[in-house]
């Protein structure tokens, strides 16, 4: 028997990790056996290029380092990590809530392309890590969606000010704003689940997120 897996999705500074371990308790006090990941992986060798990537060793740049190459560092993480770490899990039917997934490089690496290019590296993406390395397929996806200025206020208060503290994702607004984009196209073109996290008056609470996200989610266990 299959788990099944579900995503919380969004840019840096949009709450994925408060959002996805408030669901997990959650549904663990209803009785639902859930458990969470978070990728990358950051404190295992697997995430050892994805840290090299993301400090700035390939390139100060995004940008340096092309979509398909960058791809391949993160899907050698999660492909370790199920391996190694939740294959026993998933196979014994648990439902898993991923802070990020496989998702994070369709938004973070699409966003290099040209948009004329984004179809075919979304299916690229995909058969590469479902079919060709045998990751399994997510079986819904929520985007927190929050201004790319708004998340980047965000981490700035996280690291106190410090902004040598952010990698080369975190630093370059633009490229943030690129990644909305590509986030949203696939929103609308692979049925994820939207979340507006922001308003005209400020950011939503935490707890109004949270609503948000466990009413989203129990239709998706249904």
């Amino acid at each position: 028997m299959e788990g099944r897996i579900l995503v919380i999705e969004g840019l840096d500074g949009s709450g994925k990790e408060t959002q996805s371990n408030i669901l997990v308790e959650r549904l663990k006090s209803e009785g639902i056996d859930a458990m969470k990941l978070s990728f990358p992986r950051y404190d295992e060798e697997s995430s050892l290029f994805v840290k090299m990537y993301l400090n700035g060793e390939f390139g100060s740049s995004s940008n340096d380092i092309n979509a398909y190459t960058a791809s391949l560092f993160f899907a050698l993480d999660r492909y370790v990590s199920f391996k190694k770490w939740w294959v026993k899990e998933y196979s014994k039917g648990r439902l898993i809530i991923c802070d990020r997934y496989t998702t994070s490089n369709a938004v973070y690496q699409m966003s290099k392309l040209s948009q004329s290019e984004w179809k075919d590296f979304f299916e690229w993406l995909s058969d590469f890590e479902y079919s060709k390395i045998g990751i399994p397929k997510p079986h819904g996806v929520i985007y927190l969606d929050v201004p790319p200025e708004v998340g980047a206020s965000l981490m700035s208060d996280r690291y106190s000010g410090d902004n040598s503290q952010k990698d080369i994702h975190e630093k370059d607004i633009d490229y943030q704003k690129k990644c909305r984009e590509a986030a949203l196209y696939c929103a609308e073109t692979q049925d994820w689940e939207i979340i507006s996290c922001c308003s005209e008056t400020g950011m939503a609470s935490i707890d109004e997120i949270a609503k948000s996200v466990y009413d989203r989610v129990i239709p998706m266990l249904l």
